[in-house]
């Protein structure tokens, strides 16, 4: 295919992924607002007041760069991970791998049209906090940075979790027992410099922890962890888990039995 066939592939792929999320848009994009609202107003405003000052700031601010994150990973996550296993149940993935469209075109319309869910959910839940509290921006450039390597990851890892599930029971079985528990113990609603030694060295294993705080420091200024570290980490994260996510879309697995 030439370069412009690719790029027609690749945009109607992101399109179609971009209209199946917003055409039911009461199920993918109102419940992660309506969640992300009862967070703000339980741990911000009812427990907050309690908590006092984190980090320099008062506890709903601070909690609020976290909760945007953790609403980024979940839908970029789902997204991918819900479109791609229904793509092969219904056996349409099939076509796209015996037509001339390039692995990478069909691996990357996924990831990115996750991207997008993950990063509106994003926008929106920000722009919900607004209404709790004032967020000012500290680093623009690593903010957008983070955020969009963040989403990108997480797409991806939903793209090889629908790759190796055989049924619908398995792609819920990572986002219970292993996504959901990484971000809630990864630094949302607290500082890991509160933890006992222990705990905070357990808790520096956790990927999550580099991500929120990396998001946090480009909003607040404040990090528990090395920014640029943090940002080279997620950067190789992002690279393995694609050419990963490239072999096995080359080679079949989970489609070609």
């Amino acid at each position: 295919m030439t370069w412009r066939e690719q790029w027609v592939a690749f945009a109607t792929i992101v399109v179609k992924e971009i209209r199946r999320f917003t055409r039911i848009w009461p199920q993918t994009l109102l419940p992660p607002a309506i969640t992300m609202t009862l967070y703000f107003v339980i741990f911000g405003n009812l427990i907050g007041h309690r908590i006092g000052d984190m980090g320099g700031f008062d506890y709903m601010q601070y909690i609020v760069p976290g909760l945007i994150m953790m609403s980024v990973i979940q839908n970029s996550y789902g997204n991918v991970v819900s479109s791609f296993f229904s793509t092969k149940f219904q056996h349409s993935i099939e076509e796209m791998l015996v037509s001339p469209m390039p692995a990478h075109v069909i691996l990357t319309g996924y990831v990115v049209g996750g991207m997008v869910r993950g990063m509106l959910v994003g926008l929106i839940v920000s722009l919900l906090s607004l209404f709790f509290t004032h967020l000012s921006m500290h680093h623009l450039g690593i903010t957008v940075l983070v955020v969009t390597m963040t989403a990108a990851l997480f797409a991806l890892g939903g793209f090889i979790n629908a790759t190796f599930a055989n049924k619908f029971d398995d792609i819920s079985i990572i986002p219970t027992f292993v996504l959901t528990p990484l971000t809630y113990l990864g630094g949302v609603f607290y500082s890991i410099d509160l933890l006992p030694d222990f705990w905070r060295a357990l808790t520096l294993v956790n990927p999550i922890v580099y991500m929120v705080n990396a998001f946090r420091y480009g909003v607040l200024g404040v990090s528990d962890v090395n920014v640029y570290a943090s940002l080279g980490a997620i950067a190789i994260f992002v690279v393995v888990f694609y050419l990963f996510s490239l072999w096995l879309l080359q080679r079949g697995t989970g489609i070609r039995h």
